[in-house]
């Protein structure tokens, strides 16, 4: 602690010593700092507090507990291809639930996301989508007493596909956690970065239960505001990115036809059609017609 005076007239001394920083206190530091682990192409993880790496990176992989998720995959779309030498700017738009567009973002390119031509197999070249799936959830590192949050984003190809073992990519990892009578917010998770993937793609294994401890921190951990926040800002915001983005006008990609990691569209079911009474002048025309289209049939046999 300081010992600078930051008082004007401190004259008065308490009998029970310095107090901690009071929940007004911590709520307000919230507002002020933003931390989130990033991930990397060279397979590292570093935390990043306001946009400025804080001490090393770590390699290969990292055990954190998950403490906040949404109940849905989001959506994120960047008109610009990224640029690591670029200046940082927000997304164009980007959707927490996978539905609509957020009202923050400052180029919507669809009143609904299911409608979006930004969300068609191929807008994003070969059989990719330009707006993009992914996951931005609240951990805690293992070993990290402080109780420091921080937001991980768990990319569109580190989502989907099928695991083996207790291996998993996140979406299946979750679905084999509740499966197994484990809750995501009771287990340390190890995520590593794939060996065998050509990109850059995640796993996801459970290690152990969180001790007492632990869950002491977890249950303070999901009482703070920036735990759930960290779920629904993008990263570009704990970032502290202030640059709106271009705007650019949605153009329709015509859908390519391939096999892709990406769930399947669950498709609206094709009414039933309806039936029609026949008038009696067209079910006569249609008695008549009967002969001829015999005629035709038994014509077709005979060119075989």
């Amino acid at each position: 602690m300081s010992n600078i005076a930051i008082f004007k007239n401190q004259n008065a001394v308490t009998t029970t010593g310095k107090r901690e920083l009071s929940d007004l206190a911590k709520s307000l530091a919230s507002s002020l700092t933003t931390r989130r682990i990033q991930t990397s192409i060279n397979g590292t993880f570093k935390r990043v507090v306001n946009g400025e790496q804080i001490g090393n990176a770590v390699r290969g992989e990292i055990n954190v507990i998950i403490v906040s998720a949404l109940p849905k995959v989001s959506r994120v779309f960047y008109a610009e291809k990224y640029d690591p030498d670029g200046e940082a700017t927000l997304p164009n738009c980007w959707s927490n639930l996978g539905d609509k567009p957020e009202s923050a973002a400052a180029d919507p390119q669809s009143t609904s996301c299911a409608t979006c031509p930004q969300n068609i197999k191929g807008s994003g070249g070969g059989d990719r989508r330009a707006c993009r799936y992914q996951r931005r959830i609240s951990v805690l590192v293992e070993g990290d007493d402080s109780g420091d949050v921080y937001q991980f984003n768990v990319p569109s190809k580190s989502l989907f596909g099928k695991g083996t073992g207790n291996v998993h990519p996140f979406e299946s990892y979750i679905k084999f956690l509740i499966a197994n009578g484990e809750s995501p917010d009771n287990v340390v998770t190890n995520v590593s970065y794939d060996a065998n993937a050509e990109g850059m793609e995640l796993l996801f294994t459970p290690v152990r239960n969180v001790t007492d401890e632990e869950y002491e921190m977890i249950k303070s951990a999901q009482a703070r505001p920036e735990t759930k926040a960290y779920t629904t800002i993008t990263v570009a915001q704990a970032d502290k990115v202030t640059k709106q983005p271009e705007k650019v006008a949605a153009k329709p990609a015509a859908p390519v036809v391939s096999r892709s990691e990406e769930p399947e569209e669950v498709e609206e079911p094709t009414p039933a059609p309806t039936k029609r009474e026949k008038t009696k002048a067209k079910q006569e025309a249609s008695s008549e017609a009967k002969p001829a289209l015999a005629d035709v049939l038994s014509a077709w046999g005979d060119e075989d």
